[in-house]
């Protein structure tokens, strides 16, 4: 019986690629990727000022917390810092715009490496990607930076502090926010791929999930800016969710092999102390 039959998600004409075209793919998927967010920034800086009133929202609702300290949101000592903030903030904007078309480079990346029945997921692939990235910068947005902004005021305001802010400090903290947390829920497709090149296990995931609690929370208290204990556990209590869940998305690749696949994993035993 030849090699092919025994594998039928293989085909005859599956060959692997030579190192060097691994590379040259890789930068066609950068170029393509990096020609639609020039294009999009192109478009994003258009609505700039739009963006800009979108973005200083979450701070403006937390100075309408504290009416007493009446001060001028912004202000900056360097010429081209206004529109520097701006651009980067564009850029970004284009990012968040055209990231279904990034994962759809990312999937045509990774195609080759997997079986020919997940060959056709890409749709999936994309949706799901896409979702979890724009749900994190959402949650980020509405919830977290708002709480974030709202309890870095309320400890200057106690402190007798006057506020004095630039717009790249600003914006550094509002995107480190944002685009960190849709980074952060991309973790079950990650792990999904880790899975699937069998360099994980749930039930490994889940017999140290105290350590993994005890590193998320290290984590999230290191990501988190400043001495904000409510926010670090409200970002700890997230990624924590994720594990899990990330742990669950483990247990639904390896119930999806093979029986011949199954066996040939390491048994239970071998992972005890």
């Amino acid at each position: 019986m030849s090699d092919t039959e025994l594998i039928p998600e293989v085909l005859p004409d599956d060959k692997p690629l030579p190192f060097w075209d691994h590379i040259g793919e890789l930068r066609d998927r950068i170029m393509r990727s990096a020609i639609a967010i020039f294009v999009g920034t192109s478009i994003t800086y258009l609505l700039r000022f739009r963006l800009w009133e979108l973005a200083t929202r979450p701070l403006s609702m937390a100075e309408a917390q504290h009416p007493g300290l009446g001060f001028q949101l912004f202000s900056y000592t360097d010429l081209a810092e206004p529109f520097m903030a701006l651009m980067r903030l564009s850029f970004w904007s284009a990012v968040f715009i055209v990231s279904p078309y990034i994962f759809y480079q990312v999937w045509l990346f990774v195609k080759p490496a997997l079986r020919e029945r997940e060959k056709n997921m890409a749709t999936t692939f994309i949706a799901v990607t896409s979702s979890c990235f724009i749900l994190g910068a959402l949650f980020a947005y509405f919830f977290m930076f708002g709480t974030l902004a709202n309890l870095l005021m309320d400890e200057a305001v106690k402190a007798g502090m006057r506020p004095n802010l630039k717009p790249t400090e600003y914006l550094s903290l509002f995107l480190y926010t944002v685009v960190g947390s849709g980074v952060a829920f991309e973790t079950p497709v990650l792990f999904y791929f880790l899975a699937r090149f069998r360099m994980v296990r749930s039930r490994m995931m889940l017999k140290y999930w105290r350590e993994a609690t005890i590193v998320i929370l290290f984590v999230s208290g290191f990501l988190t800016p400043g001495d904000v204990v409510a926010t670090m556990i409200v970002f700890g209590v997230v990624l924590l969710a994720l594990y899990f869940i990330s742990a669950g998305v483990v247990w639904l690749v390896e119930r999806g092999r093979p029986a011949d696949d199954l066996d040939d994993e390491p048994a239970a035993g071998d992972f005890e102390d």
